[in-house]
């Protein structure tokens, strides 16, 4: 898998409705993982979207999820921009240098779906997700 830049939208508890209505518009498959899958299913908000992509037939690649239980979600600031792919040592050097002069709000560490992902805002205010796929086992 090549990398790629996509951009990446928090909704305020209504991602799926976002994403489902964005597979209407642009066409393609839509993937949803809620909370619950990747942590204890019966924990409050376990049915609310975690990660959501849409990949369309022209190319286009949309994700988006609803904004983490204890997260604020701040409308107009609600989109990062995403890289992600599994090329390690490139997207470490993407990781090293937006994050450099700037805030990480998320380490770049193995997460609990298996990849390494790290979120930060660079010295410019820009808020970047970085995710490195990892082998299949």
């Amino acid at each position: 898998m090549a990398s790629r830049l996509n951009p990446y939208i928090s909704f305020a508890g209504n991602a799926r409705q976002a994403m489902e209505f964005y597979e209407a518009v642009l066409g393609g498959r839509l993937t949803l993982n809620t909370f619950g899958e990747f942590g204890a299913p019966d924990a409050p908000g376990a049915d609310q979207i975690m990660h959501g992509q849409l990949e369309t037939d022209t190319g286009y690649t949309l994700m988006g999820a609803d904004t983490p239980p204890g997260m604020e979600h701040n409308p107009g600031d609600n989109i990062a921009v995403s890289l992600s792919g599994d090329d390690v040592e490139q997207l470490r050097g993407y990781w090293a240098k937006l994050s450099d002069g700037g805030s990480v709000s998320v380490p770049l560490e193995k997460q609990m779906w298996g990849d390494e992902f790290g979120m930060c805002t660079d010295q410019f205010g820009i808020g970047w997700m970085v995710n490195i796929a990892q082998p299949a086992a």
